[in-house]
């Protein structure tokens, strides 16, 4: 198969596999006597692994290293748990960051609720103002847990 072909089955980018190629994630082909790129059905398959990795949020980096895994003799199931272990305490984390913003975002909403004056008059914006040199808006006074 040419690259656009196996580009086209996987629904990447054909620049796609050129790319993954330099990141070492999938092999370089053989060429044709014309000089083309050949590939088989185990790009399709390994490209496929690659997309289904990263739609579980794995990063290009992380999946070279579950390749690694795959290929190294003294690496155990364990080896590949412990990594999707990790990935699960990064997307925790992530969904805790993404529950403050909501929360965040929520009461500062609510604090605009009824407000129809100008934008120098707005809690939100005022907010955001005095909160810029910290960097966390959830620390405004708006938005104190009690």
């Amino acid at each position: 198969m040419t690259r656009s072909e196996v580009a086209e089955r996987v629904g990447v980018n054909p620049e796609t596999l050129r790319y993954y190629e330099r990141k070492a994630l999938i092999p370089t082909p053989p060429r044709s006597d014309g000089g083309f790129r050949l590939y088989d059905e185990s790009y399709v398959d390994r490209l496929r692994f690659i997309q289904r990795a990263k739609d579980l949020g794995f990063t290009l980096s992380e999946i070279k290293g579950l390749f690694d895994l795959r290929v190294d003799e003294e690496a155990t199931c364990r080896d590949v748990r412990a990594q999707a272990e990790e990935k699960i305490e990064e997307v925790e984390a992530k969904m805790e960051d993404l529950r403050r913003i909501r929360n965040a975002l929520t009461t500062l909403a609510e604090a605009c609720r009824d407000q129809v004056g100008p934008t120098s008059e707005c809690p939100i914006l005022d907010s955001l103002e005095d909160e810029a040199g910290s960097g966390d808006v959830s620390t405004s006074p708006l938005l104190s847990e009690e």
